[in-house]
């Protein structure tokens, strides 16, 4: 009952660091008349959950430390995240308007091969972008190294992609099945998400749940507090 009430509180923590997070982001995007605040709360809140996954030892954080954390993040990043996420987001608009052009002006066959191809296009750089921001909080280089290494990240680590689609794909469904999240968490939550698959699955120096979270340290440990435990319940 006991280990019931610790994960649920500790859920519920979460729930309340991603709702700060949510609001933070909005303030701080409106800080900067949105067309300057925006990329820079992208970064912060890539930054926010990298500094809580990294808090191996505590991370029953509270609104204060979430919102510092927050607000710290984004005036970092106010220069340098616009600088990466502006080119970023034109090469994206480019994309969907071509995927846009090819389903909606009849070509025949050929224009079903390529809104085919310009939809895997938009879906492999989508999940491009959600992750160059996941290894940009994570290492501090500049732009074009962040690029290469997001790309080697999609194509050489399969799994990770693959759960950072479908993680990505759940809360698109559970945003349209209950709207209510969406206003509530809205961004967070494919950020969060995000970051747990690239912290489980991706194997990124620095931020890499096999060698923070060591599962054969954790069970010796949990083994040597239970011999002491029986050693000392034997003496009593």
């Amino acid at each position: 009952m006991q280990r019931f009430a610790v994960g649920y509180e500790f859920i519920c923590r979460i729930i309340m660091m991603l709702m700060v997070c949510q609001v933070a982001f909005i303030v701080h995007t409106v800080m900067g008349l949105v067309v300057g605040g925006f990329f820079p709360s992208i970064a912060a809140l890539y930054t926010t959950f990298r500094t809580w996954l990294l808090d191996v030892n505590d991370r029953s954080w509270t609104i204060k430390q979430s919102w510092v954390t927050f607000h710290r993040a984004w005036k970092a990043e106010l220069a340098g995240a616009n600088v990466f996420g502006w080119p970023q987001f034109i090469i994206w608009l480019l994309l969907i308007w071509d995927y846009y052009l090819a389903n909606w002006n009849d070509m025949g066959r050929i224009g079903y091969a390529v809104s085919g191809i310009l939809l895997v296009i938009n879906v492999l750089y989508g999940l491009f972008v959600l992750v160059s921001w996941a290894i940009r909080a994570n290492f501090d280089e500049k732009p074009m190294w962040v690029v290469r290494t997001s790309i080697a990240m999609v194509i050489a680590r399969p799994w990770c992609s693959f759960m950072v689609t479908v993680l990505f794909i759940a809360t698109v469904w559970a945003y349209y099945t209950w709207p209510g999240l969406g206003v509530a968490l809205g961004i967070t939550v494919p950020v969060f998400l995000a970051m747990m698959a690239i912290y489980s699955f991706g194997r990124v120096p620095g931020m890499d749940v096999r060698v923070l979270e060591p599962v054969e340290e954790k069970k010796k440990k949990k083994a040597e507090e239970r011999r002491q435990r029986e050693e000392s319940k034997r003496r009593g």
